[in-house]
């Protein structure tokens, strides 16, 4: 919530809110929730949301992708998981990801956990062969 580009949708959809808290058949209680918030409704909404969404905007998401690996100039942990540029630190986390995944996070951060263990052991990854067998 750094910039006006990130609050823009949150003060559109307040303002959206604002126009419908005006009908009838939902302004009530849209009010009463505005007001349990002490939210202000006044010609300065746009101000007030935006004031409002940057004190109790929260992401449901789970914090992935901000380091994300590759092999690329872009990528900021190597395939081996380590910090490009810094010796003798890695990054074992969903941080990772090249992008959010689409479903829950946890296994691919397990997955990436066993994957660094080896690593870290000098373990080599298992054959194809190997890997059949076990699942």
């Amino acid at each position: 919530m750094e910039t006006s580009r990130d609050l823009f949708p949150g003060a559109l959809e307040m303002m959206v809110l604002r126009a419908l808290s005006q009908e009838p058949r939902h302004g009530y209680a849209l009010v009463q929730h505005i007001k349990r918030t002490r939210l202000t409704i006044t010609s300065r909404l746009r101000t007030d949301a935006k004031v409002y969404i940057r004190h109790t905007a929260q992401t449901i998401y789970h914090p992935t992708s901000t380091c994300r690996m590759g092999v690329d100039e872009l990528a900021v942990v190597d395939p081996e998981l380590r910090v490009r540029g810094v010796e003798g630190l890695r990054v074992v986390d969903a941080s990772i990801f090249p992008s959010v995944p689409r479903g829950n996070t946890n296994a691919p951060t397990i997955a990436v956990a066993e994957r660094a263990a080896d690593l870290i052991r000098g373990k080599a990854p298992l054959s194809i062969g190997a890997a059949e067998a076990v699942g």
